[in-house]
């Protein structure tokens, strides 16, 4: 995102020297919005930067909460398959005993 949104301001700022260069006073508004689109681009960025930077640890906090909960539903998974009245024929032992 930097890079594509960072292209604008060094030509609009050679742009708003040219148009003040020649007279024109849209030069300097030109400059002051270029001004301001970078400012504007720079918090965006650091809003991004911390977004990802708190998805990374929130990650790095969880995971072990992931691990447990993948475990539990496993565990219950195997529960299920000793219930499957279509396992194994009555009275042998369901493949989850073996």
């Amino acid at each position: 995102m930097r890079k594509e949104a960072r292209v604008a301001v060094p030509t609009s700022e050679s742009a708003a020297g040219d148009l003040t260069t020649q007279g024109f006073e849209l030069g300097g508004a030109l400059r002051h919005v270029a001004s301001k689109w970078d400012v504007q681009l720079k918090s965006l960025l650091d809003a991004c930067g911390h977004i990802a930077n708190h998805m990374d640890f929130t990650k790095y906090v969880h995971d072990g909460d992931d691990q447990y909960v993948r475990s539990r539903v496993s565990s219950i998974a195997a529960l299920d398959e000793a219930f499957d009245d279509d396992n194994a024929p009555k009275g042998e032992k369901n493949k989850a005993d073996n």
